[in-house]
């Protein structure tokens, strides 16, 4: 299963492990089992401290846990992956084994607090796909959090493996994480929102959660960890500032980007990789870190709540939230998520194979989609709220040239209905009559834009009716000391270009009024 060049490049990711990981598996009648046994045994040949033993028992498919030894005792971290985790998953495997040894990057210890005061037992369970790109961040996520909390086990589940199941459970897309029979995630989440999610499930110990913690005081405090976040964090630490920047998660929504071909001196790069290059460019400066934080809010003093308890100052704050993907917001979309509602084109489209799906977006980013789609799906039917749609016109003349595609527009999406398991019809108003129309459908992909992560400003800025943060030629805000860049803010074009040169330019608005002393002082 691991050809001798791999072997090698783990032999050097593996070097440092000082415990014993073992890899135990089941034994089962599936003619894949001496897959997995090869994979488990070539694996334990890139280190002495990686080790294999069969568990003794048999199941229906292949399946393996994480052990791992300390202090001379042997236990499982809770961390176990039924099928055989190769593609993407192959390596949410390789960082469970270096996260099992306390290697590579964890939690930070605030954020292990709030982790350890989920209240236990908690069992999950996560549907994926070895082609899905959503999937390992979930998986490595929930990976992270069995091995940080005492009472959490995780299985991951490779649905070519559970077919019955995932009939049973009426699961329609990756990733999807359940608990019991319920699911209570489908689709990509990030870190902060699954364990939101893990909390409102199991419960939480409050006062364990929520301790307050000052994180201390910065000249520069940089919310946002995407490309404006991060060119002004830089763009602050290289004035010699003492300089903090808070992330969800590093890259932001260009972690969501697949191909970029429009950023000036690169051809071509993929958003993970970006992000990747952004977060390796901020740390070589020294800005302090505080990634997978949310704000709760800020005070015009300039005092930053997180949720956790935690807080921090800053004599500058640049805003660089960003935007999310616009729901649609009628009956039936939260019900149906996983279950023939999806955003992302590329994890879930395999599922739709010669189904007639729907497209709700007329934009560039439903265009594509559609066209994407179509060489998946039998039927793809495109609704456009307008008179025509707005994707670039090269866009509409490919969209146009495929058979099995048509579009619909003047078409308000009312509701998704479904008969309790899997979404069956979509209900439109046709604009130009009034008329409610109908059609049957298996799957609806929602490309309708983006939506300003402002919510916890309201009240405290001086934002657009869209929600935008209205910002003047260098990034000031409505209140003296705190800017903001990109994405969030009535700077017109969201470009992932423009995004890095507001995030420059508003650094060095911080810097010019703190030079001038028009910075107001910290009280």
């Amino acid at each position: 299963m691991l050809d001798q060049d791999l072997k090698e490049q783990l032999k050097g990711v593996f070097a440092g492990l000082q415990s014993n990981i073992t890899l135990v598996y089941d034994e089962s009648a599936h003619e894949n089992q001496s897959d997995l046994t090869a994979m488990l045994e070539g694996l334990s040949e890139t280190s002495p401290h990686v080790l294999v033993r069969k568990s003794g028992k048999t199941l229906p498919a292949p399946a393996f846990e994480i052990f791992r030894t300390r202090d001379g005792k042997e236990a499982s971290t809770g961390i176990r992956f039924t099928g055989i985790p190769g593609g993407h998953e192959f390596t949410s495997l390789v960082l469970g084994i270096l996260n099992a040894d306390g290697k590579g990057k964890m939690p930070d210890d605030g954020m292990q607090a709030r982790i350890r005061a989920v209240r236990g037992p908690v069992r999950i369970k996560t549907f994926m796909s070895l082609t899905c790109e959503n999937c390992p961040e979930v998986v490595q996520a929930l990976n992270q959090m069995a091995l940080i909390h005492p009472d959490f086990q995780h299985e991951v589940i490779d649905g070519a493996y559970a077919q019955d199941e995932i009939d049973r459970l009426g699961i329609q897309g990756v990733p999807s994480v359940v608990v019991g029979d319920k699911m209570i995630h489908s689709g990509r989440i990030h870190f902060l929102d699954l364990l939101t999610k893990v909390e409102e499930t199991f419960g939480a110990d409050a006062a364990a959660a929520t301790t307050a913690r000052d994180l201390g005081t910065f000249d520069v405090v940089v919310v946002g960890g995407g490309p404006a976040g991060v060119s002004a964090a830089i763009y602050s630490v290289r004035k010699g500032l003492k300089t903090a920047l808070l992330a969800e998660r590093m890259g932001g929504q260009v972690q969501d980007t697949k191909g970029i071909e429009n950023l000036v001196s690169i051809v071509y790069t993929e958003g993970p990789k970006l992000a990747e290059d952004m977060a390796k460019h901020l740390a070589s400066y020294p800005v302090t870190l505080f990634n997978q934080r949310r704000v709760k809010s800020i005070s015009k003093e300039r005092e930053i709540q997180l949720e956790g308890g935690e807080f921090l100052r800053g004599e500058a704050i640049i805003i660089t939230t960003g935007a999310k993907w616009r729901e649609l917001g009628v009956p039936g979309e939260k019900d149906y998520i996983g279950r023939g509602v999806a955003y992302c084109p590329h994890c879930d489209g395999p599922f739709y194979k010669g189904k007639k799906i729907a497209v709700v977006g007329g934009g560039n980013s439903g265009v594509e989609a559609a066209i994407d789609l179509a060489g998946i799906a039998g039927e793809v039917v495109l609704l456009e709220y307008g008179e025509k749609m707005r994707a670039d016109q090269v866009l509409i003349d490919k969209l146009n040239s495929l058979s099995n595609t048509s579009a619909i527009t003047m078409a308000q999406t009312t509701e998704l209905k479904g008969n309790g398991q899997k979404i069956h019809q979509l209900e439109y108003v046709d604009r130009k009559t009034n008329e409610k129309k109908s059609f049957d459908v298996d799957g609806v992909f929602v490309q309708i834009g983006l939506l300003p992560n402002s919510e916890f400003l309201k009240g405290t800025l001086e934002l657009s009716k869209f929600g935008e943060i209205i910002v003047d030629e260098k990034g000031r805000t409505s209140i003296p000391g705190i800017y903001a860049a990109g994405d969030v803010t009535t700077t017109p074009y969201k470009q992932i270009i423009i995004a890095m040169g507001e995030g420059a330019k508003a650094a060095l608005a911080a810097f010019e009024d703190r030079m001038r002393g028009e910075l107001p002082k910290l009280t």
